[in-house]
């Protein structure tokens, strides 16, 4: 004879661990939107994912990607949204390494000091090796070294600042009037010159004076008013914001 079923508990419809289970489970889900809560999600690089991804897929022409490149002489996309400027990794030890090579090849590291800062790498010329005195017109030891420079550089730095500096001194005839006018004419000569003999991109370059505003030292003998006299070609490291 058969043995009768047990009879079913009413009102329990699953295993007693499932209520356990079930419990720890919506505690893991909490402690997890917990987390994304007081993460912040960093926006440029989820585009510059996202638009990787679209690249390999086919989404985009030839495939943008988001790792920057080391080699300084390619630009390459970054992932960029259109429109923005292309980003580049400037090697600011390498382009100083070179000039300085160059300057101590031609025994002119007295006139010209090359330094890194924070915004790339600084080329001072004492302006009595680029000008005659409250001239702006370009000496032609000048124009050699400016050419020079510019072939080292010009395919590897986004973007390059020329800085005009005067000493102190008030001018006495000639055509400017003051030392702005002066220290900006030089700071745009020597632009010009980067641009139509030494081969620069003109969007690179920007030019402006700065007077006697800016000294490296006082300008208290003739030998610190000669230092003051000055322009800077800097060799910006990122593209400046417009």
């Amino acid at each position: 004879m058969a043995r009768p079923k047990k009879p079913e508990e009413p009102g329990l419809s699953a295993p007693f661990y499932m209520g356990t289970y079930g419990d720890m489970v919506t505690l893991i889900l909490c402690f997890f939107i917990l987390l994304f809560a007081m993460s912040s999600v960093d926006s440029q690089k989820f585009q510059q994912a996202l638009l990787s991804l679209r690249g390999s897929l086919g989404v985009l022409k030839g495939g943008v990607t988001v790792e920057e490149s080391n080699d300084p002489n390619k630009s390459g996309e970054v992932g960029a949204s259109p429109g923005a400027s292309p980003k580049v990794e400037v090697d600011t030890r390498h382009i100083a390494y070179t000039l300085n090579s160059y300057l101590r090849s031609e025994n002119l590291q007295k006139d010209i000091q090359v330094t890194i800062n924070q915004r790339g790498v600084s080329v001072s010329i004492g302006d009595q090796f680029l000008f005659l005195p409250g001239r702006a017109d370009l000496r032609p030891e000048g124009e050699r070294v400016l050419y020079k420079i510019s072939e080292i550089t010009r395919d590897i730095v986004p973007a390059v600042a020329v800085e005009g500096h005067t000493d102190s001194g008030i001018l006495s005839g000639g055509i400017y009037r003051d030392n702005w006018g002066l220290s900006s004419m030089r700071a745009a000569a020597v632009a010009s010159y980067m641009e139509h003999s030494g081969g620069y991109d003109p969007v690179k370059l920007q030019a402006v004076g700065f007077s006697s505003s800016q000294p490296v030292v006082p300008n208290d003998t003739s030998e610190h008013r000669a230092l003051n006299r000055r322009v800077e070609i800097v060799f910006l490291s990122q593209y400046p914001k417009r």
